[in-house]
């Protein structure tokens, strides 16, 4: 299932208005920010949909009944461009696991490339919940394969999809290659991809905005 929170009007809006205005994208900092703010977000709303259990809290004054998260999850996220989502979903699965992966494009043309995976580190996988992030979802290639690539550590019972903008091409390719199963948290859908699979209106380069042009 896909769940795109910009379709109802609310401030996360804003959040996403920011991180596209090439005037406010001269704030790296301020890009960061407002990354990590759209993963909060979708963190409270995605945790809606994990289970949770019964508990009983001790008060100064007595036993305060309440529901808390059965397990935390994975956090998984492609390096360098997710780490701003990946801070925001850890303020919120603050007592979950981390798992790293480093995935980039290598051309052949301008049109054509293919996905690399060079580094991963990751606890075991087998039974657990899996959030995986990345601010763009432009072909959906890079998820996949950070997908396959984890699957070296384990098997996990259930996969989240956690990003800020994807296209459609994207969201059915991943869908293709995911297990049935998975639910897609984006921020926005655009509806249009360029020949060199650059998402229009988009924002640019997620990972040199937060961080840098790389050469």
């Amino acid at each position: 299932m896909v769940h795109s929170l910009s379709s109802q009007h609310s401030i996360f809006n804003h959040f996403i208005a920011e991180i596209r205005d090439t005037e406010i994208q001269k704030d790296a900092m301020r890009f960061r920010k407002n990354m990590e703010r759209i993963s909060e977000v979708m963190a409270y709303e995605l945790s809606k949909s994990l289970k949770f259990k019964d508990a009983d809290v001790q008060t100064p004054l007595g036993i305060a009944k309440t529901a808390l998260l059965e397990e935390q999850p994975v956090l998984a996220t492609i390096l360098r461009a997710g780490l701003s989502m990946h801070q925001g979903l850890l303020n919120y699965f603050d007592g979950a696991e981390s798992a790293f992966i480093s995935a980039y494009r290598k051309h052949t043309t301008a049109e054509d490339f293919e996905i690399y995976v060079e580094y991963l580190a990751s606890p075991n996988l087998d039974n657990r919940i899996l959030i995986i992030s990345d601010p763009m979802l432009a072909t959906g290639a890079s998820m996949v394969a950070v997908y396959k690539a984890l699957l070296k550590q384990g098997k996990p019972k259930r996969v989240i999809i956690v990003s800020a903008i994807a296209t459609p091409d994207a969201l059915e390719f991943v869908r293709k290659n995911l297990p049935d199963t998975t639910d897609i948290w984006v921020g926005a859908i655009d509806a249009e991809l360029t020949a060199q699979s650059y998402i229009v209106p988009g924002l640019g380069d997620a990972g040199d905005l937060a961080y840098g042009e790389k050469y």
